[in-house]
């Protein structure tokens, strides 16, 4: 009842074994790091392997999208806009801008990026116009934000929303009157172009390099 199948020691694992062992897996991990974590999490490639088969493209991509979300983040912390302007006595000419009379305009635009250019088309709207709009692109997704701007009110951005899409469609009311419109920025590794359709309650239409 005593009998107990004890190993031998030709079954147990020597210590240079272990040790061996030990030393291969973490050649094996090293190398991994090397050859693929690197290249697709920071864009870092040694060896080349990671551009040869991709990969280093998609640590690029994903670290200059970290980098944009970090500036866009200080970029909303730092900026405060007030929509609605002062109220000035009736004695004190307001410094409220005058746009022409707004009229229902219909406009397409169509440009070409290259890889990471960007550019930005805006329209000029007075408070409560409402553009309604449909852009996309002839490849793959482009990084969008929406926004608006006023020098008159003194609103050098105002965030009205942002994203990665190849289509996108919607009306855009205009916070305050100014100039409001789309920055787009190419983060794929080909050109692509995009068309952008307006039909709405702005007076002037304008690309800004």
């Amino acid at each position: 009842m005593y009998n107990t199948n004890i190993p031998s020691d030709r079954e147990v694992p020597s210590t240079g074994k272990l040790i061996k062992s030990t030393i291969l897996a973490a050649i094996a991990a090293g190398v991994l790091l090397v050859t693929v974590v690197m290249p697709a999490e920071y864009g870092i490639d040694p060896t080349g392997i990671g551009k040869a088969i991709g990969l280093q493209k998609m640590g690029e991509i994903k670290t200059s999208l970290a980098e944009e979300a970090a500036a866009d983040a200080v970029k909303d912390m730092a900026v405060k806009v007030e929509v609605e302007p002062v109220k000035e006595e009736t004695t004190v000419i307001t410094s409220e801008p005058i746009l022409p009379e707004t009229a229902i305009l219909n406009h397409e635009k169509q440009f070409t990026l290259a890889p990471d250019e960007g550019t930005e088309i805006k329209v000029d709207m007075s408070k409560g116009a409402v553009v309604k709009y449909t852009w996309w692109t002839d490849g793959g997704k482009a990084n969008f934000d929406v926004h608006g701007d006023s020098k008159a009110l003194k609103i050098s951005y105002h965030k009205y929303y942002k994203g990665s899409d190849q289509k996108r469609e919607g009306a855009l009311e205009a916070a305050f009157d100014g100039s409001h419109g789309w920055f787009w920025r190419n983060r794929t590794s080909d050109n692509i172009t995009i068309t952008l359709q307006t039909n709405g309650e702005y007076t002037a239409i304008k690309r800004v390099e």
